[in-house]
């Protein structure tokens, strides 16, 4: 099982960035997905989560409104975290991660059992 989170990059404030979370050796069918940040001497923050069987997805309220995440393929094999309206403090080390988790989403589950290398996002002022 690996996971590959990308799409990271430099972008103005107001601005909009889309990431990707792919996985090799399975699909997220039954799974909840998870995209987590951590900024520079702070610690790590979830961002939201989503289940892909059914849709149900959770986002935090520092994103709700500007960020969205979606299934990216029709394989169930990627995840997309569409951010829009970024703020210079959206700046952090993105990640994406798997529960092991087959409940629809109302909050976020807490324990993630495999996570993707970091994708930088920069908001510049």
């Amino acid at each position: 099982v690996q996971l590959q989170a990308s799409g990271g990059g430099l972008v103005q404030a107001g601005g909009s960035l889309r990431l990707s979370c792919a996985a090799s050796g399975f699909t997220f069918d039954d799974y909840v997905i998870g995209w987590f940040r951590q900024a520079p001497r702070k610690e790590r923050e979830g961002v939201g989560c989503i289940r892909i069987s059914d849709g149900s997805a959770h986002l935090s309220s520092s994103v709700k409104g500007r960020f969205t995440i979606s299934s990216d393929n029709a394989e169930n094999t990627a995840v997309a975290l569409q951010m829009n309206e970024l703020k210079p403090e959206d700046t952090a080390v993105y990640h994406c991660a798997v529960a092991n988790f087959h409940d629809p989403v109302v909050k976020c589950p807490l324990a993630y059992d495999h996570w993707s290398q970091g994708t930088q996002v920069t908001v510049s002022s």
